[in-house]
This record gives C-alpha cells, structure tokens and sequence, in this order.
C-alpha cells in the first residue's frame, strides 16, 4: 500500500496563520508523524510538501500513489475540523469519513463532516486529479485559540487519528479472506 502525504502549503505560501502558527509547519509537524505511524504498520508512505497544487497531483500520480491525504490547518474563526473528497469518489468519500470519525472520536473537535468543494462551489484540486482516493483534512482552525492550542500541543494525536483513519479505511476497503472447507 502506497501512501502520499501532501502537508499542505510550503515554500513561499505559509498558508494560514493565526495564534503564533503558521499551517505550513503545523502540517508538515502532523504529516511527518502521520507517515511515521503509517510506516509502523507496512505501508510505503512518500510525505511531500509543496505549494504547487497541480505539480503535487503529478508526484502522487508519477509515484502510483494508493491514497493520497493533504493535510491543512483551517481559517476564518469557525472551530472544529472537516475532511474533503470529490464528489464522485465513493473510494474517497469512504476515506473521508474514516479519518473523519477518527478526529473527532480522538480530539475534543466540532464535527463539521465531509465535503466536496470549498466555499464558491469550487472543486478541490489535490482531490479531483489524483488517480487515487483522495482527501483534504482541515484539522482545525488555525486562527480560534482553543483550536490553535490543540494544534499546538497535540500534533502527535492529530497524526494518530488521520493515521487510524487510513488503516481503518483500508482495514473496511479488504475483503476478509476466508477459507471455507468444502465439502464434496
């Protein structure tokens, strides 16, 4: 199983910023862990960082990605977090929803729940061109300071539950094998 792991943002784009954080090293602080607990289990995980949206795309498509998972800080004064698919992968929906759950059953989250575009209507880039389920993971907001304090001081459960959400996922997407006697 090949992993991608994009922490969102990089280079020039710090992303958002707020409370004394800035999201481009809060998710490559989650991403780096994520990849670490993932690498525990088995799976070959690639962690790139980069504030191309289309030039990352091409990296997880070049490297036959199985999963793709962008992680994100959000912003605006809302709280909670929310994970996002396109809407026509039922693949990355079910990925959603299992990184998701795991979120809010871990950390003390508003459970703001899945979705397919970002404000405007607009499609996700990282999700809709990736050959892969892909999912966009806001893990908070970056800019709320109850939020930023999770953050701050909980990266490593943030990585435990997105990790869990992705072998859950892919616990959920394996048929159980079973050998059953037959009789003749």
């Amino acid at each position: 199983m090949k992993i991608f792991v994009n922490p969102g943002h990089g280079g020039d784009d710090p992303g958002a910023c707020g409370c004394g954080l800035r999201e481009c090293d809060v998710a490559l602080n989650i991403g780096k862990l994520v990849a670490k607990y993932l690498r525990d289990v088995g799976y070959d995980v690639k962690v790139y960082q980069f504030d191309g949206l289309y030039e990352i795309c091409d990296a997880s498509n070049y490297w036959n990605a199985d999963l793709f998972v962008s992680i994100h800080c959000n912003a605006g004064g809302g709280t909670g977090c929310e994970t996002f698919y396109y809407e026509s992968s039922s693949k990355g929906r079910k990925l959603a929803d299992a990184i998701q759950n795991q979120l809010v059953k871990s950390l003390p989250l508003r459970d703001r729940g899945l979705k397919t575009k970002i404000g405007g209507g607009y499609d996700i880039v990282v999700t809709k061109y990736t050959d892969c389920p892909a999912v966009l993971v806001e893990t908070a907001f970056i800019d709320n300071e109850t939020d930023a304090n999770l953050l701050r001081d909980n990266e490593d459960d943030f990585a435990k539950a997105i990790a869990r959400g992705v072998t859950d996922y892919v616990a959920l997407s394996t048929p159980d094998v079973i050998d059953i006697p037959v009789d003749r």
